[in-house]
Order: C-alpha cells, then sequence, then structure tokens
C-alpha cells in the first residue's frame, strides 16, 4: 500500500521500528481504502504510480522528466486529488511519529532512569547546592506568536486530533479484538472525515481567530502540563515530593504576542487586543474553576481525621456571614468536611470572577491564593499528601497564569511612532493611524487596571536605532493619558546587523531617559531586550547572523555587568532554521557566556506551537530540556568552558562570518534577484493561502528588495522550492575561508555555537532536493542565479560533510534522518505537482479558468509540501 515502498528504502539507511512501522502501515492502508471509496480504485491506482515513480527515481531508475511527462498527462482536477491524497498521508505520517515519540517517553519514564537532558539530570550533573542557587532565579518564558506559518485549518488540526484518539485506543495495552476493531473502524470513519475537509482556508483569519486557535494549546495542554514539569523539578530536589512543601517555585511564564503584534498588521487594533485579554481571562478562570471544583469534590477527609485549622475555621464562620446562600449549600452537602465545604466555595469565588459578580469574585490572583494556601495550610498538618499533592498544582496553576493565563505583549515600529509624533506636535487633526496608537496606550492602562500590571506592560518596539526611539513611547504614553499612563516596559527590539552593532549605545541611552531609571529602580535593575533573528538572517545569511547575534550577546552582557542590570534577552526566533530555529534546547547552550544567567524568553511562532504543544507528553519534555539547558548553560563550569572555546575560535569564527555574508550578498543584492525570486518560487500565491491576519509583504507589488519581504514568506518560499536557501547559504563559502580543515573540526567539536550551526544547516541541506530544485531555479530564466545557487549548495555540502566527518547527511540523527527519509518522496510527489502548477502559470497564458484550477493544485501542493517539511516557515 500507501507506505511500504518507503520502508524497503528506508530500510537500507535508517531501520524503521516495528512500532512505527506497524502505525504508518495501519493509517497507508486505511486512507488507500478511503481514497478508493471517494475517488474510484483508478484515483488510488494514480496514487500509486507517481507514488512508485518518485521513490524508483531515489534510486536512479526514473528520471525526473519522465515524471514530468506523467503528471502533464492528467487533468488539473485529477492532479488535484492525487495532492489531496499525498496531503492527507503526511497529516497520518506526522501523526504516527507523534504517537512513536510519545510511546519512546513514556517506555523511558517506566525504566525509572535518568532521561538525558531532563529537569533530573540536571540536578544530578550540576550538584545540589548549585542548582538550588540556580533554581532561586530560574525564569522561562514562551512568548507564544501569530507569525503565519502554521498551514493546517484548525478544522483539518481537530481531524487529526480525532485520528490520533482512536490510534491510541487502537494500540492501548489490553485490548479485545472486538474492542480493536472497534477503534479501526471508528478511525476509518475519522480519516474518511480528514479527506473530505477542505484543506485550504476559504476566509482570511483574523486576529481573534488566532487568539482562539491558540487557546486551544490553552486547554489542551499548557495548564495541565506546567505543574507537571515543576513537579518534575520538585522531585529532583529532594525526597518527599507531594508530603513537604516544594522546593521548586514556579519559573515558567507565558507570554503572547497573539492579538497585540501590530508592526505591519492593520487588522490589530486596540479594540482586538481588549478583546484579546478577556477571551485569555475567560480561558484561564474556567480552568481554574474546573481544576478547584475537581480537587475540592475529592477532598473529602471528615473533620475528625483532619482537623481544621483555627484560621480556616475563621475563615469559614466569615463566609457563612458573607455569603450564607452560597456557603450554607456547601455545609448541608458536606457537613463534617470543612477543608471540601472551604474548597468548594474557593470554586465559587472563582466562578463569580469569571461572570464579573462584584460581590463574591475576587479582584486579584493574590487574593485566591492566600485562600489555596489557607486550606493547604490546615491539611499540611494532618493530611500532608492532600496539601501538597493536586492542591499543590493548583496553586502553581494560579502563579502561572493569574487572572490573565499569558502576559500580552505589544509591538509597533519605530517609524510609526516618529510619524504618530510628529502629528501630535504640529498640532493638526491626527490621523487614524495615530488615534490607534494612543487608543492602544490606553487600552494596556485599561488591561492594568483590570487584570494588574503583569497581565500588560511590555511593549516592544521594532527597528530601535536609538533611545530616542524608547523616549518616543513614553512621550506617546503621556499624550495618551498624562499622569494616568500605564506602566510600560519599553523593550528595544534589534534586528539588522548595523542594530546589532549599535545595541550597546542605545541602551546606553536608554539609561539617561527617566522614565527608564524609574523603571530599573522599580524592579531591582531589570531590563528586557529582544534579539531578532529572522530579519538578521534575511539581510546577512544565516551563518554571519548567527555569529554576529552571538557577539552582540557578548556585548550586551558585558555591558550589563558594567552597568549593574540584569539583563534579560528576548529570543525571536523562528521555527524554521532560516529564522533561528532548530532544536531550543541546543539553541540555549549556544548562547554567550552569562547571556543567561538563569534566564532564558523566546518566540514560539506558527506551527512550532503545535508541534511542541500539541501534546502534553511532548510540551513536557520539551520543556524540561529547555529548562535543562539554561540551568546547564548558566552554571560556571560549562560558561567557562564556552568562552575558552569562543575566544580560541573566534579568528575561525570572523573569517567565516565575513566570507559567507560576501556570499550571500553578492546574490541577494544582485539586480533583478528579488524578480527572479518571485519567478522560480510560489511568493506570489503564498499570501492566497490566509496562513494569519498579517500582510505577507510591505507594501503592494512584487518585491523590488529584500527589505520589502517578511522573513516569514521568504523562508516558507525557499522550503517549497526544495532550495531551503535562507538555513545554509553563504556557509559553504564561509568554510572555505578557513585554510585548516582540522581548525574547523575543533572548532565542530568544541563550539557549542559552532556546533550548533553547522547541525542546523546539515538539517536544512537534508531536506533540500538538488535535482528538483533545479527545475524550480530553471523557471526564473536567469542561468547565473541557478548556477550561483547550486554550486553554493554542493560547496557547502561537501565542507559540512567534511567538518562534521560524517558520511552522509544527518548521519549521527537517526531519529531526524528517519523522518526525512520517510517524507522525501512524497514530498517529491508534491513538489512535481506543483512544479506543473507553477510552470503553468509563470510560462504559459492560462484561462481565467485554467488559471484557477492551476492556483487551486498550486496552493494544495504547497498546503501539503508544509506537513511534510514541518518546519516550513
Amino acid at each position: 500500500m500507501i507506505d511500504q515502498g518507503i520502508e524497503r528504502r528506508s530500510a537500507a539507511v535508517t531501520e524503521m521500528p516495528d512500532e512505527l512501522r506497524q502505525d504508518v502501515r495501519l493509517l497507508g492502508k486505511l486512507l488507500g481504502q478511503v481514497i478508493a471509496e471517494q475517488g474510484g480504485e483508478d484515483l488510488l491506482a494514480d496514487v500509486e504510480r507517481l507514488r512508485k515513480a518518485v521513490i524508483a527515481a531515489r534510486r536512479g531508475e526514473v528520471t525526473g522528466d519522465e515524471i514530468t511527462a506523467m503528471v502533464a498527462e492528467w487533468e488539473i482536477d485529477r492532479a488535484v486529488q492525487i495532492a489531496r491524497a499525498f496531503t492527507c498521508y503526511f497529516h497520518l505520517a506526522n501523526l504516527a511519529e507523534e504517537h512513536y515519540r510519545i510511546r519512546i517517553l513514556r517506555e523511558r519514564d517506566a525504566e525509572g532512569r535518568v532521561e538525558r537532558e531532563s529537569l533530573a539530570q540536571a540536578v544530578q550533573e550540576l550538584g545540589d547546592e548549585r542548582v538550588t542557587e540556580l533554581v532561586k532565579g530560574l525564569e522561562l518564558h514562551p512568548v507564544l506568536t501569530a507569525h503565519p506559518t502554521e498551514a493546517r485549518r484548525r478544522a483539518v488540526v481537530t481531524a487529526i486530533q480525532r485520528v490520533s484518539g482512536q490510534l491510541t485506543e487502537y494500540n492501548a495495552a489490553g485490548r479485545g479484538a472486538s474492542e480493536r476493531a472497534e477503534s479501526r473502524r471508528r478511525m476509518l470513519e475519522e480519516i474518511d472525515l480528514l479527506w473530505r475537509t477542505a484543506q485550504l482556508r476559504s476566509t482570511k483569519l483574523d486576529p481573534l481567530d488566532e487568539v482562539r486557535t491558540a487557546m486551544a494549546a490553552f486547554d489542551e495542554t499548557l495548564f495541565r502540563m506546567v505543574p507537571q514539569v515543576y513537579r518534575s523539578l520538585d522531585a529532583a530536589l529532594g525526597e518527599g515530593t507531594g508530603t513537604r512543601p516544594p522546593l521548586a517555585r514556579p519559573f515558567i511564564r507565558y507570554g503572547s504576542w497573539i492579538g497585540g503584534d501590530r508592526d505591519g498588521n492593520p487588522n490589530v487594533t486596540a479594540k482586538v487586543t481588549r478583546e484579546t485579554v478577556q477571551i485569555q481571562s475567560d480561558h484561564v478562570l474556567t480552568a481554574l474553576e474546573t481544576a478547584c471544583t475537581r480537587i475540592a469534590r475529592t477532598l473529602t477527609p471528615a473533620e475528625q481525621f483532619a482537623p481544621p485549622s483555627p484560621e480556616l475555621r475563621t475563615a469559614l464562620a466569615a463566609a457563612v456571614d458573607a455569603h450564607p446562600e452560597v456557603v450554607s449549600v456547601m455545609a448541608t452537602r458536606s457537613p463534617s468536611e470543612p477543608h471540601r465545604q472551604w474548597l468548594l466555595f474557593v470554586a465559587a469565588r472563582i466562578a463569580a470572577t469569571l461572570r464579573r459578580d462584584l460581590d463574591l469574585a475576587y479582584r486579584a490572583p493574590a487574593e485566591l491564593l492566600a485562600d489555596l494556601r489557607l486550606v493547604q495550610d490546615s491539611l499540611a498538618e494532618h493530611a500532608a499528601r492532600q496539601a501538597y499533592g493536586e492542591l499543590q498544582h493548583l496553586i502553581w496553576q494560579v502563579e502561572t497564569f493569574g487572572f490573565h493565563l499569558a502576559e500580552l505583549e505589544v509591538r509597533q515600529h519605530s517609524e510609526v511612532h516618529a510619524a504618530a509624533l510628529a502629528e501630535i506636535r504640529a498640532g493638526g487633526e491626527l490621523s487614524e493611524r495615530t488615534e490607534e496608537v494612543l487608543a492602544t496606550i490606553r487600552v494596556i492602562a485599561w488591561i492594568q487596571e483590570r487584570f494588574g500590571v503583569t497581565a500588560c506592560s511590555r511593549y516592544v518596539v521594532s527597528f530601535t536605532r536609538s533611545a530616542a526611539d524608547i523616549a518616543a513611547v513614553y512621550e506617546l504614553a503621556e499624550h495618551a493619558l498624562g499622569r494616568r499612563a500605564p506602566v510600560l516596559d519599553v523593550v528595544p527590539l534589534f534586528e539588522s546587523g548595523q542594530d546589532l552593532a549599535n545595541s550597546p549605545a542605545v541602551l546606553s541611552g536608554m539609561l539617561e531617559l527617566p522614565q527608564m531609571r524609574e523603571r530599573l529602580a522599580a524592579t531591582g535593575r531589570r531590563m528586557e531586550i529582544m534579539l531578532g533573528y529572522s530579519d538578521s538572517a534575511k539581510e546577512l545569511g544565516p551563518a554571519a547572523a548567527t555569529l554576529r547575534l552571538y557577539e552582540a550577546q557578548e556585548q550586551l552582557t558585558a555591558w550589563a555587568v558594567e552597568h549593574d542590570v540584569k539583563l534579560r534577552m528576548f529570543h525571536g526566533r523562528g521555527g524554521a532554521l532560516g529564522r533561528g530555529g532548530g532544536p531550543a534546547n541546543r539553541a540555549v547552550l549556544a548562547q554567550a557566556p552569562g547571556s543567561v544567567a538563569g534566564r532564558f524568553k523566546v518566540t514560539e511562532q506558527g506551527e512550532v506551537i503545535f508541534a511542541r504543544y500539541g501534546h502534553i507528553a511532548i510540551a513536557r519534555r520539551h520543556l524540561e530540556q529547555v529548562t535543562n539547558a539554561v540551568l546547564m548553560a548558566s552554571s560556571p563550569s560549562i560558561g567557562s568552558r564556552t568562552a575558552a572555546a569562543a575566544d580560541r575560535f573566534r579568528p575561525l569564527a570572523e573569517k567565516v562570518a565575513t566570507a559567507s555574508e560576501q556570499a550571500y550578498r553578492s546574490l541577494t543584492e544582485d539586480p533583478g534577484f528579488p524578480e527572479w525570486f518571485a519567478l522560480v518560487s510560489p511568493l506570489e500565491e503564498i499570501g492566497s493561502l490566509r496562513l494569519g491576519s498579517r500582510p505577507a509583504r510591505r507594501g503592494l507589488g512584487a518585491p523590488r528588495s529584500l527589505d520589502d519581504l517578511r522573513a516569514i514568506p521568504w523562508v516558507f518560499a525557499w522550503a517549497q522550492t526544495r532550495v531551503n536557501l535562507p538555513g545554509w547559504y553563504g556557509l559553504g563559502s564561509g568554510l572555505a575561508s578557513v585554510a585548516s580543515l582540522d581548525e574547523l573540526k575543533a572548532a565542530y567539536a568544541e563550539w557549542p555555537l559552532f556546533n550548533a550551526l553547522l547541525d542546523n544547516a546539515e538539517m536544512s541541506l537534508a531536506k533540500t532536493d538538488r535535482s528538483i530544485a533545479e527545475r524550480y531555479l530553471a523557471l526564473g530564466g536567469r542561468d547565473d542565479f541557478a548556477r550561483q545557487v547550486l554550486e553554493e549548495y554542493d560547496r557547502t555540502r561537501t565542507l559540512v560533510l567534511q567538518v562534521t566527518g560524517h558520511t552522509r547527511l544527518l548521519e549521527n540523527r537517526k531519529v531526524l534522518s528517519r523522518a526525512v527519509q520517510l517524507r522525501d518522496p512524497y514530498v517529491d510527489a508534491l513538489s512535481h505537482l506543483q512544479l506543473r502548477a507553477l510552470t503553468a502559470m509563470r510560462t504559459g497564458t492560462p484561462s481565467d479558468r485554467e488559471r484557477e484550477r492551476l492556483s487551486t493544485l498550486l496552493l494544495l501542493s504547497v498546503n501539503g509540501v508544509a506537513a511534510g517539511l514541518q518546519n516550513t516557515g
């Protein structure tokens, strides 16, 4: 069936585990049955023809021209159906791999051993005394963003989740034959529904759609997972977790740009930001009420076995006096269970907070925490397990999420602020855009009044060039509200190479601002700055950007020490390698020594949100790995080793950075390159996928330079061409500039930054297909550009393998190698379908009706390739 050919091919390089093979085979067989039922046996036969052809092509038995001819034979509508088939296959293959990952995590956990890159491993390696000190200041701050890289519709995601649920039931231990048969039938029903669900969005998302989509991750994963991470750390720090006060303090704080990021997105307004916080609050209060009610109903220790403390008795009596109608019902139901009565009363107060019943509602999370600790302290003396078990989880959840769920951050471009101030100073009538800037500040003030300062105080300024860009926000706040201006922590965002180099000087200028001095005094001299990975990589190329960002971190760390500032660096990393992506834990370990210091803040973007937070076991593992890396990177011994390696290999790194940037700029700044890029890729058409609420480019029309193009469609479009240029271009020239291969090998072995740079490039190269890439590059009619790209690819691939010592790409990364091998032929099939549509649209003169059908084929193939490659943007 649809999976058997790939199994045979994969076995030669990386053996697929039996459990994964069985799931892939089952899902592929069920999909084949659905295709035959809905489209006929002839459709399934055509799918099989293409599948076998692309596998044969990878063995050198079929040429690309033969596949092109085959694809050209089909009517466009048939090609669309075939593209749907391969797209659905990718969704199911991804699902099978996710289930395998979860199974492996659980098996390792059942063995009871200390997992690599876990919290227990960090505690074991660093030692109790050092870990205790680090944990006191530990901060992990993931920030969810709406950057549009998730190509799947929410309806498709939920359909996949339903298939996932049935696969879990099917594989559950101890299932009888009839139970498995029923799960198989239900799985077939859900795959049938997945096949019938439209893969493409018919309407453009608005910002509140994006907010509600993110809420699914909170509802299904984050709320339950966060206390599990704290419990893991608490267990690692000392014996007796669940029977004593916790040794682990809550260190995770989620943030969000969804509904707050208005840089280049006119659809995010003050009204949207206000509604976003209300949606977030509704979700977290609902979750807290549900959890509190669940715990209360099970908290049944009788008074004779767990006497309430005098403080709890007094509080219950006061509650009866203040709210007799509420408490009397609980007392009647549980007459001798005071702890249960109190917790049910607390749940009723959370519900009142949700519906805004001011007589009963909590005014702030601190009031709720006080009530929860009252019952915890009462239980601690006679029923410690009840005090520090599930009740402790609820306390951790309140401490982590408050009543606002995630801190909403506002972002706007510095030029918008400058234009608004110019209008205000001129004294004339204000434009709609300037009024919106002032309205945004008023909404921040409203959020702080309603939910507290921690709910929304950070204001990120894109393209910060000087301290004046920061001062502008404070001045606008005074214009908006005068003395009633909200508390603002204005965060500079440094993105270009020049801005990164100038960043310490900008921070010195910020220290002269009275508002900044006031905030430093109020926060214990804490300051936050943001580093932009996407635009720096688009400007400088991946290798030079990585090294320039590292240098900036070194300089900023030294500046912070000199000025006695506790600096937190906010890393604006994307999901794709061309935007700072890659394994998050390795990214942490590759930071400049002293720059982490127990604090790490990073964006979680697009499809990465669902990849990392789609299932509680995977989410927990992800956060444990990142926290492990933060602890390890903050230890003096590791910092010393990293600093020594950086000092030794700095001249080498400078050569690599300079030569790689020159090679990158010689291509991307050549006249005609932006137009050529638009021809060889589906750049223009990606906007029709309606991935998000933000426009894909700055300004209208075809891009005249890379500055006109946002980093996400730049990376996304290159991934579709199978070139993946933003992840590796220029690195080969950079490596070639170093005369000593032995020195490059030593840098790879000893310096985490250089190791991560090459390994990430290797991953991107592995997802590149040279023969298919040639076909895309030929569409632009510029043989010189195509030749330049392919020569740099060959150079980079050769040198990366020489430096790493690998005989093939991803040789030392078994799981990732298997994933790429599993998908490659099927991505090839979609690429050939996409090439048919793109070629006709670029070089032919199709009618309006034919262009519409070709566009459908193109967009379906884009969607499918995104599912196959996964980290596309």
